[in-house]
């Protein structure tokens, strides 16, 4: 098993006329890895990806997957590249048995079509037309499509739009198995809770460059951000009846909110004195930055916001 990285980008740069969609991106996506890229529309991220994919060409730069340059795939390289897009239609007619088993056709060594059909959670649905499946079926048949030519590296373009919340987590199961088969899934999302529960790396790009990267506790500086300890000011209760350093976080509605570097000590503080006076702090919340705080702070500063 090799060990060389599944994807690497240095100074990857597209542009179109006088635009730069793309400005100077370097990347490096190791094997195995969940690898998730953030950003606004017209950050540069999906002119990136579709670079990766070998459907668009570079301005300059050099680009390596699968140790491969995507401007000169072979049919062998093709082979080792699964894809699942945003949007995707299949033939109405085919079962979904019919219609995994006619992509399989396509390749030298396809995955077992049953074993495939069981792994996006559609034996019950084997025997039904592509056209009779709920949305998030079609989308588990997008994923075996992308699966059932058994591919080193998977792209997924936003897999959970459109899903209500209960088909994006078994979407989720299924990328997390994609995973465990070692394979390197390459994830483009605008969920930032999908991007937390199944990424190990993230980037996030702004205005045609990687303004950020890291794991999900880390990126854009997260461990080291504030958390915040919130609760509604209980009955009978004055603002200066508070430990001293809540006192001042009490606003107008009666609301609490107090961001602390040590949400430990704050929070033993805190009960410690509702112990003491005998009240309850039903409300009471602790919660760190969460990755759409720091992905909403990490946009709005690019495009000059404070």
């Amino acid at each position: 098993m090799t060990t060389e990285p599944a994807i690497v980008i240095e100074g990857l740069r597209k542009s179109y006329e006088e635009f730069e969609a793309v400005k100077g991106v370097d990347l490096t996506v190791e094997r195995g890895q969940v690898f998730a890229i953030l950003g606004p529309n017209g950050a540069g991220k999906t002119t990136t990806v579709e670079i990766l994919e070998g459907y668009r060409t570079r301005t300059s730069g050099k680009v390596s997957v699968l140790g491969v340059d995507p401007e000169s795939p072979s049919r062998a390289w093709r082979e080792r590249i699964g894809i699942v897009l945003q949007e995707s239609e299949q033939v109405s007619l085919l079962t979904v048995r019919e219609t995994l088993a006619m992509y399989a056709g396509y390749y030298s060594h396809p995955r077992d079509v049953e074993e495939t059909i069981g792994m996006v959670g559609l034996s019950e649905k084997a025997d039904a037309r592509a056209s009779r499946l709920s949305g998030g079926q079609k989308r588990r048949l997008d994923v075996g499509l992308a699966l059932v030519g058994d591919p080193d590296l998977i792209f997924l373009d936003e897999p959970t739009t459109g899903f209500d919340p209960e088909a994006r987590r078994e979407a989720w199961d299924v990328i997390a198995s994609m995973r465990d088969l070692g394979k390197t899934i390459v994830l483009t999302t605008h969920y930032m809770e999908e991007a937390q529960r199944l990424a190990d790396q993230i980037v996030v790009f702004a205005g045609g460059e990687i303004v950020a990267r890291g794991t999900p506790n880390e990126i854009g500086g997260r461990e080291e951000l504030p958390s915040r300890i919130e609760f509604t000011l209980p009955t009978r209760i004055a603002a200066t009846d508070l430990p001293p350093e809540f006192r001042a976080a009490v606003g107008a509605d009666g609301r609490v909110d107090l961001e602390t570097p040590d949400p430990t000590r704050s929070v033993h503080e805190l009960t410690a004195w509702a112990l003491d006076v005998g009240v309850r702090l039903d409300d009471l919340t602790v919660a760190r930055p969460t990755l759409e705080d720091i992905y909403l702070k990490l946009t709005r500063l690019e495009n000059g916001g404070e």
